[in-house]
């Protein structure tokens, strides 16, 4: 049994294989419903404490995350949890960090490394990942090139 987000909340991003994953920007208000389960938050300081299993990536805004083999780590295990769990991204304010690992976890689920930006702007955010940078992250992400 799943207990994972409602396909229509606010920011949940659906993948090609059905998992559902939350993407938000911790500058606005938590969003109405159930909380996550598992969070993963993408910011250059140390996140709020919440009531949920939290992981933190260090990942200054603007830029990539400071440790590129945690950060796989991490968006495995999201991707991982997301089968049967509410997993939640968030940045400060949920486009292009957020935009950036859930780009990176669409390519965990098969989608094709080039098309994995358009997928996420189409179906979350159409100003998701903001920097060629962060396109060019997730490009990589699918080789083990994730270096900047």
């Amino acid at each position: 049994m799943t207990d994972t987000w409602r396909p229509t909340a606010p920011g949940v991003l659906r993948l090609p294989s059905g998992r559902l994953v939350r993407g938000r920007g911790l500058r606005h208000p938590l969003p109405d419903g159930p909380a996550p389960h598992y969070g993963v938050y993408l910011l250059g300081k140390p996140p709020p404490d919440v009531a949920w299993e939290a992981r933190w990536v260090r990942w200054p805004d603007f830029r990539l995350p400071s440790e590129p083999g945690q950060a796989r780590t991490v968006l495995r295990e999201a991707w991982h949890r997301a089968a049967a769990e509410r997993v939640e991204l968030a940045c400060g304010g949920g486009r292009g960090r957020t935009g950036t690992a859930l780009a990176c976890l669409a390519v965990l689920d098969g989608v094709a490394a080039d098309r994995a930006v358009d997928f996420v702007r189409r179906n979350y955010d159409r100003h998701a990942v903001e920097t060629p940078w962060q396109k060019r992250y997730v490009r990589r992400f699918g080789t083990a090139r994730t270096v900047r």
